[in-house]
């Protein structure tokens, strides 16, 4: 009886401690995900926490414009160059070239009064007194009227050539500023993409921040040049389409004007 009684005490023992133990090893297999996934939730933390610094600290654009070396600040010192002269001359050309710059109404009509009076000498002091580029013209008209209307029509157009080409040869820098700024970006491309060849052909593990300020320093670059050479572009030829209209105008005004030199005398 004894026996019997410590063999069922026995075996009860062991149906109770069965179920733990397999609980517990069902339970281990559950325990593992959950501990690798905590690795990767720490790794989410930290890029976020990365990614929070990086936003409180320097931009990408900073980076780019001093991290990629003496060339790369060199280049973006030069787009930065070209983009402001071309404001300076955009802004210079929609002063200067103009109707009311270029030929005045009011030269046209004191040199109308002066020609209806027959008075030559006055409208070459008006001429004179007017630093307009229409004057100058006027000015080399009045000058040769004693040597016939030949050499007058010969004076006038040299120097309408005269000035037409001052004009354009203002605008002519708006040109080079919509020509070189691609060129500049072009450069900036390529430095950068050589600095990210370079990066990856290190033989060792390729230093991932150092490769995307690379490749930004290219498209960056380009993106400057195209943004300075659209607009240049644009107007270079606006403003060279309105200066033929108005040196066009111009000219006939002048030949209008300088039309009763024909039969004017003048004392020596």
């Amino acid at each position: 009886m004894k026996r019997t009684f410590i063999a069922s005490l026995a075996l009860a023992g062991i149906l109770a401690f069965a179920p733990a133990t397999v609980s517990a090893q069902d339970a281990a297999p559950a325990e593992a995900p959950a501990a690798a996934a905590a690795p990767a939730e720490a790794g989410q933390i930290e890029k976020a926490a990365d990614a929070e610094k990086s936003a409180g600290g320097h931009s990408e654009f900073y980076t780019v414009l001093f991290g990629s070396g003496w060339l790369g600040t060199v280049l973006w010192a030069a787009l930065f160059s070209a983009l402001g002269y071309f404001i300076y001359l955009a802004i210079d050309s929609s002063i200067l070239v103009r109707a009311s710059k270029i030929m005045p109404q009011a030269l046209i009509d004191n040199v109308k009064s002066a020609m209806s009076e027959g008075d030559v000498q006055k409208a070459l002091t008006v001429c004179e007194n007017d630093p307009t580029p229409m004057a100058n013209i006027l000015k080399a008209a009045f000058l040769h009227v004693a040597e016939g209307y030949d050499i007058i029509q010969e004076a006038v157009s040299a120097a309408a050539d005269l000035e037409t080409e001052r004009i354009m040869q203002r605008l002519a820098w708006i040109s080079v500023c919509a020509n070189i700024a691609p060129q500049l970006g072009l450069l900036g491309t390529v430095q950068g993409m050589i600095m990210a060849f370079a990066n990856l052909g290190t033989g060792g593990t390729p230093d991932v921040g150092m490769l995307a300020t690379n490749i930004s320093q290219a498209l960056y670059t380009t993106a400057g040049g195209l943004t300075t050479s659209i607009p240049a572009v644009c107007s270079f030829y606006f403003f060279r389409n309105r200066a033929n209209q108005i040196i066009l105008r111009m000219e006939a005004t002048t030949m209008e004007l300088i039309k009763d030199l024909r039969n004017v005398q003048v004392e020596a």
